[in-house]
């Protein structure tokens, strides 16, 4: 028995995704990578290109410079070969240049777009990896963003920004230094310029940076606004409450607005500042450089080179204004992403070190378990119960009192908080996930079908089964009339969430998968609740022969399940507190189950 105290703390610890927020962006870039290793595939070549394709763009200044003192003003008129040279050797340094950039592009580009699909799906994974708690916390819109336009801001800066950020501070280094070669003094004139934009870096950074996180917080509390009125238009129309759905869309594109135009406001101020840097750089250098060249200290070419080289510094600087921004845009996303990668997911699978589960029927045993959803009191209070193989079992109790908990246990769609769900005396931690998805089956009160076929909903039970092994499993359990009268049988699309069958329809083709599935342990969630009068005969027939040589457990809601079952579990307020037949639990006077038994009775006889 287990001895293991209660924690619903412990429950609440692990549930809220990590925001990430608080990882400098360094840190950020060096965990996005690990996240990410196919981002560094070759950087090596990557950089030595980047390299190849900045000190060519310097080759055109310097030829320029040697034509004009060399060439054409050499002492004693036009030495054409040496200006046929020079022109040749600026042609081939524009074509080495171009190549060189190019081939680093593209390798930047594949590497960016392979590492971040790599990290997309990795995401994607995680998230149905994480407790349904934190799933059911986090908003889903949010969860979206962090997947798509998170990831969609890493990999355009990559792509783009990546590229100008590694030839511009390559560009900006190399100007400088041949720069300083032709006059220190004018090199000294930019860097006084620009220097206060390069002092202010780090404050804008600082801003940026909160203002992005923001930015990109909003863009997921925007897709939620605008993704659940969307799912849930047919309440929308039902209610007509289209103008208060419509004020609260509103109202979070225009915060999105706000926080992206403070952002951007940022960004304005700091390439402001670097046109003004620009502007005071290039006047410095053509009067100081004319009064050089009047006291004998620099020739015409040198001159007319180092404007080159000024221009080759400050454009790398001004669009470095822009890349600070998208790359603050970029590592905001990057943070949330692996925010979302830290969060823990708690239903660990072992592994091929874990146990797998027989082939047949299986005992059920909760030793002492306690659950508390986040933030919540515990739901279930040291709930012990035996299920001996094969048996037909019914958990009934009022709303709330933790019944379809159970479920989600024995299904492992959550873990205990203490205590142990164990199968044929195996802890569920301890199963294979793939093993524990083939024997056991949740069928849910309501259905969930994607925008596919009827037969490709079916397949999920068994992605292996055919066509006719479908129609053949369909025909088992007396579904082969109803598939046949479907327009186009189990082709008929049905359309997103299945909104194209009716309620009932739709737990007919969760039936059939759950069939297909040929599970040990069948769980019901009640799943006739959503059926109506004409269709229930054939789906308790259908229900008799799926739960036939398989222990089955059913959430009831109404107590009709539970006189057909073998055995009655009440729960009320998170305990068991009568277990036993439907004839001998109903013979208590008094009891929970007596009472329950009556008022559903009694709300009959009304309705009948």
């Amino acid at each position: 028995m287990s001895t293991t105290t209660p924690d619903p703390g412990r429950a609440r610890a692990a549930t809220a995704v990590v925001s990430g927020e608080e990882i400098g962006a360094i840190e950020t870039i060096r965990r996005g990578v690990r996240h990410s290793p196919e981002l560094a595939h070759g950087i090596r070549v990557t950089l030595l290109l980047a390299a190849l394709s900045t000190a060519g763009q310097v080759v055109v200044p310097v030829a320029v410079q040697q034509t004009l003192d060399r060439g054409i003003n050499a002492p004693g008129g036009t030495d054409v070969r040496f200006t046929v040279v020079m022109a040749l050797l600026a042609t081939l340094a524009v074509l080495v240049t171009g190549l060189a950039s190019y081939l680093m592009t593209y390798r930047l580009f594949r590497a960016a777009e392979t590492g971040l699909s790599s990290l997309r799906v990795k995401a994607f994974r995680h998230v149905h990896d994480l407790p349904l708690g934190t799933q059911d916390t986090e908003r889903r819109g949010s969860l979206v963003s962090r997947v798509t336009s998170d990831i969609d801001q890493v990999s355009q800066f990559i792509v783009f920004g990546g590229v100008l950020l590694v030839v511009s501070v390559g560009q900006v280094l190399v100007a400088t230094v041949v720069m300083a070669i032709y006059s220190w003094e004018l090199t000294l004139v930019v860097w006084v310029c620009f220097a206060p934009l390069f002092l202010s870096l780090r404050y804008f950074q600082r801003r940026l940076s909160e203002a992005y996180g923001v930015v990109r917080r909003q863009v997921g509390l925007m897709l939620s606004a605008i993704a659940e009125p969307v799912v849930g238009a047919a309440v929308v129309r039902s209610y007509a409450v289209e103008g208060r759905t419509q004020a609260r869309i509103d109202t979070a594109i225009d915060t999105y607005r706000g926080a992206a135009v403070r952002a951007q406001g940022f960004t304005a101020v700091s390439f402001s500042l670097g046109g003004i840097s620009a502007g005071l750089a290039n006047a410095g250098v053509i009067v100081i450089g004319v009064l050089l060249g009047i006291a004998g200290r620099m020739t015409a070419g040198e001159i007319l080179a180092f404007a080159f080289l000024v221009t080759l510094f400050v454009g790398p600087v001004q669009m470095g204004t822009q890349i600070l921004t998208d790359a603050q845009n970029a590592i905001a996303g990057w943070r949330r992403v692996i925010g979302l990668l830290d969060t823990p997911a708690e239903l660990v699978d072992p592994g091929p070190s874990g146990s797998d589960l027989p082939d047949r029927a299986v005992d059920v045993e909760l030793d002492g378990v306690w659950f508390a959803y986040p933030g919540g009191d515990a739901v279930l209070r040291d709930v012990s119960l035996r299920i001996a193989a094969g048996r037909r079992v019914a958990v009934v109790g009022e709303t709330g009192s933790g019944k379809s908990t159970i479920a989600k246990l024995l299904t492992r769609l959550v873990d205990p908080t203490s205590g142990a769900v164990r199968l044929d005396g195996v802890d569920l931690r301890e199963v294979r996930g793939a093993s524990l998805r083939r024997r056991v089956v949740l069928v849910p009160q309501e259905g969930f079908l994607f925008d596919d076929t009827v037969l490709a909903n079916a397949r999920y039970g068994d992605l292996g089964a055919d066509e006719s092994r479908v129609l053949a499993a369909a025909a088992e359990i007396g579904l082969d009339d109803w598939i046949a009268g479907l327009p186009d049988g189990v082709h008929t699309q049905v359309g997103q969430r299945g909104e194209s069958l009716s309620a009932g329809e739709r737990q007919l083709v969760a039936l059939l998968r759950a069939h297909l599935a040929d599970p040990d342990l069948l769980v019901l969630d009640e799943a006739t609740s959503a059926v109506d009068p004409a269709l229930e005969m054939r789906i308790n027939r259908a229900l008799e022969r799926l739960m036939a040589g398989r222990t089955a457990i059913t959430i009831a809601h109404r107590l009709s399940t539970a006189e057909k079952a073998d055995e009655v579990v009440v729960v009320d307020a998170g305990r068991i507190v009568q277990h036993g037949p439907h004839a001998e639990l109903v013979a208590a006077e008094g009891s929970a189950y007596a009472r329950l038994h009556a008022s559903w009775v009694a709300q009959r006889a009304v309705a009948s």
